[in-house]
């Protein structure tokens, strides 16, 4: 249980084994393994991209700039874990000096497969300087987390806000309970296939919303539900007694990951019910230290998820391009530490 989840072999085996990652879908598993005589020494999660989505890490722009030289930009290499924004380790051994020869061996399977570049997402902060060291430009992200400073329940986290936020979380929560929606949390085993199917429906149907498809199939989810059931639990919104929203959490022994949501039926502010306040409150009563809420969203800061800087590292065989993107997010950068400190950047807690 305390071990990444998204480093498990059921995780990872349920993405490539159901299609959702797999050559068809633009994932094609390139993974990276080092022997040392006949033993395995380490290995590297990489796939051959031929677009960007599912990275969360944004190179369209990039890509873009390689059309319109008449140059391609796919296929990439990419050291990530599919559809999964979440820092974690990629290079996968015990040994220091192991680590410089799985950068220097996926260094080299790009090169001589031709592709464009090689990218690293959300890698561990140990390992960030090791690979601006061989040659890699690193990028600053940002998310939002939320920590539990041993809080007893949700109140004793709201007494810690100022009480214009305080008072704006209550009105949202009293909004949803006006609304007769309650909430229910499956944990594990527990889950049966229908809740799964149930689920599936409403995170089918926020991608509909956006006119778009879902990266993840019916058949994922029940695979993880079956092979990985200590770290899963569904959060499931009831209206009169019937299922009306539901939100996916993942977990280990310290972190508490929002994943994916969905609704059949809109209501005011349930969004924020269903994927923030109940995974703070599953946090607190589960004695989680750090609940992820997902990729970008300065809204949560209000909510009390905070600012944390993420990073990705990015090598690019073309030496101009290599320069110009290098040129690009150093002034992304810049702009990024100006914004972190402007006024509408401040605590939503009491005091700094």
């Amino acid at each position: 249980m305390g071990a990444d989840p998204f480093l498990q072999h059921a995780f990872l085996h349920a993405l490539h084994e159901t299609g959702c990652a797999g050559p068809e879908a633009g994932w094609a598993p390139q993974y990276l393994l080092l022997q040392d005589g006949d033993q395995l020494a380490g290995a590297m999660p990489l796939y051959l991209k031929s677009h960007s989505y599912g990275e969360y890490v944004f190179d369209w722009a990039w890509a873009d700039a390689y059309h319109r030289h008449g140059i391609e930009y796919y296929p990439k290499l990419l050291s990530a874990i599919p559809f999964t924004p979440v820092v974690g380790a990629r290079l996968l051994t015990l040994k220091a000096e192991y680590r410089d020869q799985l950068i220097a061996g996926a260094l080299e399977l790009a090169r001589q497969s031709g592709t464009t570049s090689l990218h690293v997402l959300f890698p561990a902060e140990t390992d960030r300087n090791r690979l601006a060291a061989h040659g890699f430009l690193l990028r600053q992200g940002r998310q939002f987390h939320w920590k539990n400073n041993d809080y007893a329940d949700f109140d004793a986290f709201l007494a810690q806000l100022s009480h214009d936020k305080r008072k704006k979380i209550r009105q949202e929560r009293r909004k949803v309970l006006d609304a007769r929606i309650s909430f229910r949390w499956l944990e594990g085993a527990a889950i049966t296939e229908k809740d799964w199917r149930f689920f599936m429906r409403c995170y089918g149907q926020t991608y509909h919303e956006h006119h778009s498809s879902p990266y993840l199939n019916l058949e994922f989810f029940l695979r993880i539900g079956g092979s990985m059931p200590d770290n899963i639990t569904l959060i499931r919104a009831e209206r009169n007694g019937s299922p009306v929203a539901a939100s996916l959490l993942i977990h280990n022994d310290t972190h508490l990951y929002g994943r994916h949501w969905g609704a059949i039926e809109h209501h005011p502010l349930l969004h924020f019910e269903a994927c923030y306040y109940q995974g703070i409150e599953y946090a607190i009563a589960r004695g989680l230290q750090v609940f992820e809420g997902g990729a970008q969203g300065e809204h949560k800061m209000a909510r009390g998820l905070m600012p944390v800087t993420t990073h990705s590292a990015h090598w690019l065989a073309h030496p101009q391009f290599a320069a110009a993107i290098e040129n690009f997010l150093d002034r992304e950068s810049t702009l990024m530490t100006q914004h972190d400190h402007e006024p509408a950047a401040r605590t939503p807690f009491k005091s700094a």
